[in-house]
């Protein structure tokens, strides 16, 4: 569990982080229902906004 630990999350970390799949991460972070931003042509997501995320959905709010 040493780079899961990060401030800034991968797609791939996400996904991991999440139990669900890499294309079902990235989908949602396309259509804006991850929050997230590019560094040149790669998805990167804050760990304090799926802290957010979690929150919303903890409170019924769908994705």
């Amino acid at each position: 569990m040493d780079s899961e630990h990060h401030d800034i999350m991968t797609i791939s970390q996400v996904a991991k982080y999440f139990q669900i799949s890499e294309m079902t991460t990235y989908k949602l972070v396309q259509d804006g229902k991850i929050p997230a931003f590019k560094i040149g042509s790669h998805w990167r997501i804050q760990k304090s906004d799926l802290t957010d995320l979690i929150q919303k959905l903890k409170n019924g709010e769908r994705i």
